[in-house]
């Protein structure tokens, strides 16, 4: 088993039997259905919405070449600088180059997953720039030492309780400081962040390719805060982010809030189509806003046919909060910046594939992930091609292979099943079916005749 499979195993053993952490996650995402059904109700037609939505994100990824040479030569007319990143380590080297041409030793950064898959605030910090998160959920897991637990909410494990330790340890407020309180202090703690920043990092929930313009969503007001004040804009996007045209947003921004927090619209929604005021130039480029088009894996997604479907994904974590798995073991198990279904079918493509592929088995394959998809990827379907894939491509344990071949002969032959004694089968089956089957559960009982055995029996005592 690999290194990653077993550091899971472990992980989901401790979350699924911890009950406080089941108590916040179940409390959390009650509220968020509750709000999810009210949001929901601004479509005359849900189904269509999401067909509609699916159509455009097919078409755009059929032709992303296309879009994205398109969204260059727009955004470049703007006056932006375009980067292209073919992995994690090209887009951090880009990073540094336009924090250091611009003498920057302070950035702000607003929520971002992609900033957060090619861990940039520890890149920033190694090489002595400060990058403070202003996300509210970013900030506390960035003060608490943690990771980002959700897509959408990164705090989302954590109790109000809990929140109010982690400031009065931090910053010496009162140990039962309630959420307005904490909130009023992060505010006034970063302000002056914002002020003093000389470079604001962000990502993009759309790239417009017929106007060059990067698309940003929030409730809190930080992402306009960070691009209003800090002279150089940084935003870090994959390349699937595209979107053909400024008129798919009428679509695209109601879905992303409705399945994403249950709200019509988000509080803030800002396109920026290039640098604003004065360009002011650097060695390192022309202007002060750049976009840094990431790869990092995502082409090696894009040339498997049915799973490149996940990269229309638009980061609402609708399938996180609708899957039974995640609900158990939560955000952190997953080992990996994507968690839930979207990251079980993603995070083998965009990371080592044998060292992640267990993500793929880790799933009831009921389909709700799915049905909640506001651009109708078939997230369980992609999940099997994974496991498919898997086989194919020898991502399997050459004693996995022995097994399913024994397995398989001896379930197409009749006399394997009926001959061997009872104890021999029962022995096997508790060898095979140990460790898997958990610690707290036993292998189910065997019985002492095979079915086919059982069945004649009956037939002859009813002769």
């Amino acid at each position: 088993m690999e290194k990653e499979a077993i550091k899971f195993l472990k992980e989901c053993e401790t979350k699924s039997f911890d009950r406080k952490h089941r108590i916040n996650i179940k409390y959390n995402i009650s509220r968020y259905n509750a709000s999810v059904a009210r949001g929901l109700q601004q479509f005359k037609d849900l189904y269509q919405a999401t067909v509609k939505a699916a159509l455009i994100k097919h078409k755009t990824l059929e032709n992303l070449d296309s879009y994205l040479m398109s969204f260059e030569k727009n955004f470049t007319k703007n006056g932006g600088t375009v980067i292209w990143a073919s992995d994690g380590k090209d887009a951090l080297t880009a990073i540094g180059k336009i924090l250091n041409s611009n003498n920057v030793n302070l950035v702000v950064k607003s929520k971002s997953m992609t900033t957060e898959e090619i861990s940039v605030v520890p890149y920033l910090e190694a090489n002595g720039i400060e990058a403070i998160e202003t996300d509210l959920g970013e900030y506390i897991v960035q003060i608490s030492g943690d990771k980002p637990y959700h897509i959408v909410t990164p705090a989302m494990h954590l109790s109000a309780e809990e929140i109010a330790k982690i400031y009065h340890e931090k910053f010496g407020l009162a140990p039962d400081s309630k959420p307005g309180e904490i909130t009023s202090f992060t505010r006034t703690k970063l302000r002056k962040n914002f002020l003093q920043a000389g470079a604001c990092i962000t990502g993009a929930n759309f790239l417009v390719a017929e106007t060059g313009s990067v698309v940003l969503t929030e409730n809190e007001g930080n992402g306009v805060m960070s691009i209003s004040w800090a002279p150089v804009h940084i935003v870090v996007a994959g390349i699937e982010k595209l979107i053909p045209g400024i008129e798919d947003l009428n679509l695209f921004l109601p879905l992303l809030a409705s399945r994403g927090t249950g709200q019509n619209l988000t509080t803030y929604n800002s396109i920026i189509s290039g640098p604003g005021g004065d360009s002011q130039a650097s060695d390192f480029s022309p202007g002060n806003m750049y976009v840094i088009l990431l790869d990092n894996g995502r082409t090696n997604l894009l040339r498997n046919i049915p799973q490149r479907r996940a990269l229309s994904c638009i980061r609402c974590g609708a399938c996180l909060n609708a899957c039974p798995v995640y609900r158990n073991i939560g955000g952190h198990s997953y080992g990996a910046v994507y968690s839930g279904p979207i990251g079980a079918v993603i995070t083998p493509h965009l990371k080592n594939f044998k060292e992640y592929k267990h993500l793929s088995y880790a799933s009831s394959l009921c389909g709700k992930c799915s049905e909640v998809c506001p651009v109708r990827i078939n997230l369980h379907r992609l999940l099997l091609h994974n496991r498919n894939y898997a086989v194919k491509n020898y991502c399997t344990a050459r004693l996995e292979k022995i097994l399913i071949i024994a397995w398989k002969k001896a379930m197409l032959n009749r006399k394997f099943i009926d001959k061997p004694p009872h104890s021999i089968k029962k022995f096997f089956v508790n060898k095979i079916t140990g460790k898997m089957w958990g610690k707290r559960r036993i292998a189910p009982a065997m019985e002492s005749e095979s079915f086919s055995v059982l069945w004649k029996k009956r037939k002859l005592s009813k002769k």
